[in-house]
């Protein structure tokens, strides 16, 4: 079990673990996920920490198939500048390792953005905190569990 998966099971949040075997040579742990998985990739949501212009992290939540627009992610998180974070930074912060950072079950809760194409749909896939392992749950339970906020992260 993962911090994540801990999280919603105590939480009694609805969810499915979904596991398949990573490949290590996989340029895109998220594209693999929606592969793998046979799920589009629309629906299969990457976790990125961002160093904000505050000093502090923050969490943006969106498509694997898309890129950030940094711009729009610090506009949702109240401030001017939004970069991304180092992976030390990330590491320690969350808990878990670059490409199983999951929006869930983090050392410390930081301020979280979901891209507004999550509420398209009736679940999304998220990471459940290791490679291999994704949560499929509703969007609306995970910006109520990470007190996120939906906003064009894209």
């Amino acid at each position: 079990m993962t911090p994540a998966i801990n999280l919603l099971k105590k939480q009694k949040i609805a969810h499915i673990v979904h596991e398949y075997v990573h490949n290590p040579a996989s340029a895109s742990y998220g594209l693999e996920a929606a592969e793998k998985l046979g799920i589009a990739p629309e629906r299969v949501f990457k976790t990125l920490v961002l160093a904000l212009d505050s000093k502090a992290l923050a969490v943006a939540v969106l498509p694997v198939s898309a890129q950030l627009n940094m711009k729009q992610a610090a506009k949702a998180l109240g401030v001017k500048k939004a970069a991304m974070a180092a992976q030390a930074d990330v590491e320690r912060s969350t808990g878990y390792v670059l490409g199983g950072v999951s929006p869930l079950g983090q050392k410390k809760l930081l301020a979280t953005a979901i891209d507004d194409s999550a509420r398209e749909f009736t679940s999304i896939y998220v990471s459940a905190g290791r490679r291999g392992l994704e949560l499929e749950l509703a969007a609306e339970d995970l910006c109520t569990m990470t007190r996120a906020v939906f906003a064009p992260l894209i």
